[in-house]
This record gives C-alpha cells, structure tokens and sequence, in this order.
C-alpha cells in the first residue's frame, strides 16, 4: 500500500483529504506544519508527499529544498490557489513533481498521485533519454518564433557548441535541449538533465562530478557524477543561474579541460559531454552583479536560443491546447473534441505566467471535467475566465482628467507610473527584463519602484 505524507495546517481539510486517500487504498500520514513534516519523512519512508504551498512556519520552496536535501526520489505535489501559481510553476523546476489548485478536485488529486507514483518507478530519465532519436514526441508551434527556433536549432545540433536557452519557466527550454540532442551526432548517447535550482551548495559539487568513498561523512561507497554519466552524449544544465558560484569555478574547468575530479579524489577523469545550459534569469546582469563568472558565461555563450514566452507566440496557444487535450484524452480515456469559441477566446486572452506547464495543467483539468464534447468556461479556471487584458503601455501625451491640471510635472509622473506598471505585468514582473526594456538600468527601476510606491 502506497504511503503518503499529508502536510496541511488546516486540521478539517487533512481529516478529509486522509479520508479520501484512505478509501482509494493509501496509507496516510498528517503533520500540520513544515517540520512537522520533515520530522515525519526522517523518520519513516514515504512513497509521496503532498503539501499545502502556505504553512505557518515555511513556505513551499523552502520547504521543498529541505525535502531534496534528504530525499531526491520522493515525488513532491503542491497544493496551492491560483494566486500562487508563479511560484508554484518555480517549484517544479526545483524539483516538485507537480501542482494542484484549491479547492482541489478530488478525481484530479487522485489522477495527480497516481501518476507521480507510476512515474517513480519509471526507468531512470538517462536510460529513457537514450532512446533512439526520433522516439520523443516534440510540438512545433506555427508563429514566427517558433519558425525561428527550428532553424536555430537545425544550424546548432550537428556541432558541439555549447548553447544557452534563455526563456521564462515553462517555456519548452529541456525539450528545445532534447531537439538539439536528438538532432546532434551524440543523438545514441545519453541525455542526462539536471535542475540545478534544486542542487544546495553542499550537493551540488557531489552531484555533478560525484565522489569517492570515505570523501565525506555517510559517503559509503564511490558515486558517478552526471558528467560521468553522459559520457559521450549531452548534459543540460537547467537554471544555471542558480549553480552555487564555488561550483561555477569547477565547472569552468571541466569545460575547458574537459576533465573532472570526483570530490575527495587525487586523479583527474577525461570526460566527452557537450553541455546545454538553460536559464529563465538575465545572466548578463548576474555577471555585472557578480553573482554569475563572467569567463563561465563567455563558454557557456558559444550559441544562445531565445524561447519566447507563450503570450508573444501569435497563433500558438490554441495549437498547444489542442495537442493537450489529445495527450489529455488519451491519458485519462475521455473523448473530448476540442474547445468551445468562448472556451477558445478565453485561453488566447489569458496572458499565461507558467506558459506551456501551465497550460497543459488547465487542459488537463479541463479534460477531466468536461461533461460534453466540448470544454466550455465551465472547465476553465476562474482566473482564466474573469482575466482582463493589461493596457498597453501610453505611447504619447495623455491629456489630464482634471481640465485644470496643468502641472507637467505631476502629469509625466503619472504617465510614467503607470507605464512601468504595464512593463512589468508584460513580463511578469521580470525586473531586469522590464528595465531593458525601458530603457534604463536596473537600479534606476528600482528608485522608480520606491519613488512611486510601486510593491512588487
């Protein structure tokens, strides 16, 4: 019997919750608070951890991390309201296997667990990337930019450049890195992925070039690092950003020796990988802000793809949603036959902050809910049905309300205000995206921010 640990601070909701599970054959353990929860995973083993976002004592990242540091084959599913869905959309690529929205859906909660728990006994994502090419199903949008995209990718694949996919979380950048791969002469080879958003600094040397035994305390026996692993094939490096910068260094040399040292070795191993790194971040101003090494950055550069978000990809939306639905149908054994014109139009005016993750999820549910042949409003998330369209940023002189307002300077002050309002809903409040935009450095935004009370 699968066993579940329960984390939620509202007694009634995990007394229903448990109920529920218990009834669909799962074992489930409750603890009402983040380290209540961590006490509980120490000290039994656990199948699956399903944990509210909002805990009086830690939030879901935090959390999270902790859950990584003491077990890396648990999948996590959050639960979360659709006021947090940005985060949430960052915790899975901290590892979290998955969210879900409250208030939940008892057939989407059990459909959710069920297939983490298949997925964990899936073979290994190396042994499955090193499938024959062709084998991984890709998507490819109609827009202008994904035109480009293809193209980008057709020119790098067959090289061994190193290549940086820039791109907001959920965007497609691992299966943009499994194009590449699969396209490459390394396509026979393994493709090892590793979040390192999710690595501390404590593991992530450990992770990346492994270890030998006796190196440090619980390290019992000698353990392959990923460069070890994808030997002659490719290892993507999603959300570099966020490489501890102690390891930065050693994967600096690794690049340019290709050669690693497992830690608390003396020998050096030559090692055959090309590496594909991700990033959702600016690295350009990491680098002037000294969170980022600059030489590393310049290897890494060798070639950058740009993934756009989902809302500046025209005609996209509605080709991916239907590609969903089919994935859907299939999945849960329905027979839905697309979307309604109201269901249709509400997904191309929503603005998308989790982007293709998070569209998929709302098919999905959608897919799981619909009563017809058809997913209506019904099916979609409030969020989605009631989203109104941000203004567009003002691209001349706005005349006063008050006919006597005659100060210039309280008028281009407004102006201003709300301009970079309408920046940073446009790119989801990416602060350094937004000042490159506007034209000004990041500091300057920041002053802006403070000056007019603007609280993100």
């Amino acid at each position: 019997m699968p066993k579940i640990l329960l984390i939620d601070d509202d007694p009634a909701f995990c007394l229903m919750l448990r109920g529920f599970l218990q009834r669909q054959q799962y074992e489930v353990v409750t603890a009402f608070t983040a380290n209540d929860g961590l006490r509980q995973l120490k000290g039994q083993n656990f199948d699956l951890i399903l944990t509210d976002f909002r805990l009086p004592d830690k939030d879901g990242l935090e959390l999270l991390t902790q859950i990584r540091v003491l077990t890396q084959e648990v999948p996590v599913i959050l639960m979360t309201t659709y006021a947090d869905i940005r985060t949430a959309v960052k915790a899975i690529k901290m590892g979290a296997y998955e969210y879900i929205t409250k208030p939940i859906n008892p057939d989407e909660t059990l459909l959710v667990i069920k297939n983490a728990l298949t997925k964990k006994t899936e073979p290994k994502q190396e042994e499955v990337a090193a499938a024959p090419a062709g084998s991984f199903k890709f998507v490819r949008g109609q827009s202008e930019q994904a035109e480009k995209i293809e193209e980008f990718i057709t020119l790098v694949a067959p090289t061994n450049l190193s290549v940086i996919i820039e791109g907001e979380s959920g965007t497609g950048k691992e299966y943009v890195a499994r194009m590449i791969h699969q396209q490459s002469k390394r396509h026979n080879k393994p493709f090892i992925a590793i979040d390192c958003g999710a690595l501390s600094k404590e593991l992530a040397g450990s992770e990346l070039f492994g270890y030998v035994k006796g190196a440090f305390t619980g390290a019992l026996k000698d353990k392959e690092g990923q460069f070890e692993a994808a030997e002659g094939g490719t290892l993507f490096l999603d959300e570099i950003g966020n490489l501890p910068y102690e390891v930065q260094v050693k994967l600096l040399r690794a690049l340019q020796e290709r050669k690693v040292r497992k830690l608390g070795s003396t020998t050096d191993q030559d090692v055959d990988v090309r590496v594909l790194a991700a990033t959702n971040e600016d690295l350009v101003q990491a680098v002037a802000n000294g969170q980022f090494r600059e030489d590393l950055y310049h290897r890494l550069n060798e070639f950058k793809i740009n993934i756009p978000a989902l809302r500046e990809r025209d005609g996209d939306v509605v080709l991916f949603a239907n590609h969903f639905l089919q994935q859907a149908n299939h999945e849960l054994e329905k027979q839905v036959q697309g979307f309604d014109l109201t269901a249709e139009e509400a997904l191309l005016k929503y603005n998308w902050p989790g982007n293709l993750r998070e569209l998929k999820n709302v098919v999905k549910r959608a897919v799981l809910l619909a009563k017809s042949d058809f997913v209506t409003l019904r099916e979609l998330p409030g969020e989605i049905v009631n989203h109104t369209p941000a203004p567009q940023p003002a691209a001349s002189y706005t005349s006063p309300a008050d006919p006597m307002e005659t100060d210039l300077k309280s008028i281009n002050e407004r102006n201003e205000r709300e301009m970079i309002m309408a920046m940073l809903e446009r790119v989801k409040y990416n602060k350094s995206k937004a000042a490159r935009l506007l034209n000004i450095d990041r500091k300057t935004l920041y002053n802006k921010l403070k000056l007019y009370n603007i609280e993100i």
